[in-house]
């Protein structure tokens, strides 16, 4: 004898959707597990057509009249939401570095070539950390660097911002420039807890393949890396 689902199915759901029994309505709107239209039924009906297919009855539009309810596989379908946002996460977060190099007081023509690599990274939604690497007793005036690394986040004030502020490492000054705005200002994915995630994607008719205009037409027929770019150390200052 077949078994329904809902007691594993319990653990996972929450006060903002109704799965299986413990939707208590006296009729839905029923959608199959393949998007089609089965029409108004009873919910005790919709239950027993779920657990036939071995699937569960899941509310998508409460507010409905009647409530809309759709058979699938749940847990199948918080794995695959789960796993959409796992890998927009990783997409937000992982940002690519660029790097140029100079010398002290490196000469203003040699200096365009790499301010223009910059700004075209930068343009393109990366990140640039500008380094100027010292030479023997060039580090014990760290003023003439400090001036360059200034000059340069002067001339890209238009399109990005000094996120980290000139600093010393070892024999090099190096700051970071952030762009003020991504490659075409691309949304920002805000990620909130899965759970609180999953139950608004399931709230959402339009996560579930089904549109509001289809409600109404259905209604009797139907780690950052740093990259270094190789070519800007060709032009580099010896």
């Amino acid at each position: 004898m077949f078994v329904p689902k809902i007691k594993r199915r319990e653990a996972i759901s929450t006060s903002n959707f109704r799965i299986n029994e413990q939707i208590r309505v006296k009729e839905v709107r029923l959608i199959g597990p393949e998007g089609e239209n089965i029409g108004v039924v009873t919910a005790q009906r919709a239950m027993e057509i779920a657990h036939q297919a071995e699937l569960d009855l899941v509310e998508v539009a409460p507010a409905a009249n009647p409530p809309v309810c759709r058979v699938m596989d749940f847990g199948k379908f918080l794995y695959e939401r789960t796993k959409k946002e796992r890998e927009a996460r990783k997409a937000q977060t992982k940002i690519e570095i660029k790097e140029i190099r100079l010398r002290p007081k490196t000469n203003e023509h040699h200096r365009g070539f790499k301010t223009r690599d910059a700004r075209r990274w930068l343009e393109d939604g990366m990140k640039v950390k500008v380094t100027v690497r010292f030479r023997g007793r060039e580090i014990t005036y760290p003023e003439i660097a400090l001036e360059d690394l200034k000059e340069i986040a002067a001339e890209l004030a238009d399109i990005a911002i000094v996120e980290q502020k000139p600093n010393i490492e070892g024999r090099n000054m190096s700051m970071m420039l952030t762009p003020t705005k991504g490659p075409g200002k691309k949304p920002k994915v805000i990620v909130s807890s899965s759970s609180q995630k999953v139950e608004l994607d399931l709230l959402s008719v339009k996560d579930l393949e089904i549109s509001e205009e289809e409600f109404e037409d259905i209604d009797l027929d139907e780690d950052d890396d740093i990259v270094d770019d190789d070519s800007t150390d060709e032009n580099e200052e010896e």
